[in-house]
């Protein structure tokens, strides 16, 4: 029973390792931009059209009529559905914060600030927020699925 014991923690501990080393070797987190490859105004603007894109406004909330009395701001929930070779079209982020999900699929970000693109997984959050300028094209085979919450400023605004 003694070496069981002994060989059981040895490997937990050897598992525990293998992790660990398994998470330091990765580049950068999932769906992120390398440090490395950071480099502001590294992509242009593209004048691309939506192409494939299902956006549905699930819900919103005048931030204007709630105590933290944001006014001319909403707060907006969406589900975007991008068919495979769909396009997101060029879009900034300086003046609408949002948080992306990946439900569904695998989805590339051609970010203002990166020089290679950002593969998205589901699962993956990304961020988006002040300087994030980018757009987004669905170069797989399966229809993606994405979850938005953004801070909306103009209700004429249809950027996605």
């Amino acid at each position: 029973m003694f070496t069981h014991l002994t060989s059981s923690r040895a490997v937990w501990a050897g598992l525990a390792i293998a992790g660990a080393l398994a998470v330091l070797a990765q580049p950068a987190l999932a769906g992120e931009c390398p440090a490395d490859k950071i480099k502001p105004n590294a992509r242009q603007m593209v004048d691309y059209k939506p192409v494939g894109v299902t956006d549905v406004t699930l819900g919103s909330i005048d931030l204007g009529k709630q105590p933290a009395n944001i006014r001319d701001r909403e707060l907006r929930f969406r589900k975007l559905t991008i068919e495979p070779g769909g396009i997101v079209p060029w879009h900034s982020h300086d003046d609408r914060p949002a948080l992306i999900f990946v439900q569904q699929g695998e989805i590339v970000e051609y970010a203002s600030n990166c020089v290679d693109p950002i593969v998205h997984k589901a699962g993956d959050l990304r961020p988006e927020v002040y300087g994030t300028s980018h757009w987004w094209k669905n170069l797989g085979k399966e229809t993606v699925v994405l979850y938005v919450g953004d801070v909306h400023k103009d209700p004429h605004d249809h950027n996605m």
